[in-house]
């Protein structure tokens, strides 16, 4: 069964708004022999002459005039379908978004964020995942709406990228460790004993690469799986944890942080989304509401 052609909707309401094929012509940028054979076509179509002859004009017949409203009616909402979307209404938004992070996130940015959320948008929840792996599938099947991470050259190509910081890595030690006074060399640095973040592709971290170009090695009696277990392992021992700045900063409260005597390359921190979330308002709003957050002092 071959389907009706849609378009004849639009060229019916013109007709019976305007009553005259010359006028819906005008109407619809059509010239008036195209409109007659549109006509033509409608009466065909629906099996009614729709407008029929009365002196020098034309006039509705019965079943044109029953359709009239439910035409008009359908038309505005094809136009309400198809119109971009400008505006969201936030006080009335109502919607659940998931976010994953990496480590450090939720505690150094959740905070800030959910509140400017309850101010602009209180019928807005959130969600977030923590990011355990650099696969882009719950992006791209939509269980996931927004991701931070490190920017890398294994990103997906049909993912957006937006940088939203720099971050670098800084020591840590407790209150009161050795550390706390005194120039800090790099021979310093490697003669304490450190904590280290296991890294799951087994690659040598970026600072133990850069000590072996010095001819040097950290001593580490202790390996953990995140910043946070680091950073509370270094609170109640004499162990440093080498830590990204920005994403440890609440994980970090009470303790001695300090520069690194090395040069370590910093790395951007970016947000990622799926193109089809790119137009959607109210994503769009979300990602404002992330990119502030992080770049605010």
């Amino acid at each position: 069964m071959s389907l009706p052609d849609l378009n004849l909707l639009v060229t019916l309401d013109a007709l019976l708004a305007e009553g005259s094929v010359a006028g819906a012509a005008q109407r619809l940028q059509l010239s008036p022999s195209a409109m007659s054979r549109a006509l033509a076509r409608l009466r065909e179509t629906t099996g009614d002459p729709l407008l029929v002859r009365a002196g020098r004009g034309l006039v509705p017949t019965p079943r044109a005039l029953q359709l009239r409203e439910q035409v008009r009616e359908l038309v505005q909402s094809a136009e309400a379908v198809l119109r971009p979307v400008q505006q969201v209404n936030l006080l009335q938004l109502q919607r659940t978004f998931t976010l994953r992070n990496s480590e450090g996130f939720v505690e150094n940015f959740g905070a800030a964020l959910f509140a400017r959320l309850r101010r602009e948008a209180p019928g807005v929840r959130l969600r977030f995942r923590p990011k355990l792996d650099k696969h882009s599938t719950l992006l791209r099947d939509g269980e996931v709406d927004l991701e931070t991470t490190v920017v890398g050259p294994e990103a997906s190509p049909e993912l957006i990228t937006q940088r939203l910081f720099q971050d670098r890595f800084i020591g840590v030690v407790r209150a009161g460790h050795p550390l706390g006074t005194g120039t800090i060399s790099a021979a310093r640095y490697v003669a304490a004993q450190h904590v280290q973040v296991a890294r799951r592709s087994h690659k040598v971290a970026v600072v133990d690469e850069v000590l072996q170009q010095m001819g040097l090695a950290r001593d580490i009696p202790a390996m953990v799986g995140g910043f946070a277990s680091a950073l509370a392992l270094a609170r109640s021992s004499d162990l440093v944890a080498t830590v990204p700045e920005r994403h440890s900063g609440v994980l970090r409260d009470g303790m001695y942080s300090f520069e690194l005597p090395l040069t370590v390359p910093e790395f951007s921190v970016a947000m990622l989304w799926h193109p089809r979330q790119d137009a959607d308002p109210a994503h769009r709003w979300l990602r404002a509401c992330v990119r502030e957050v992080c770049q605010a002092d």
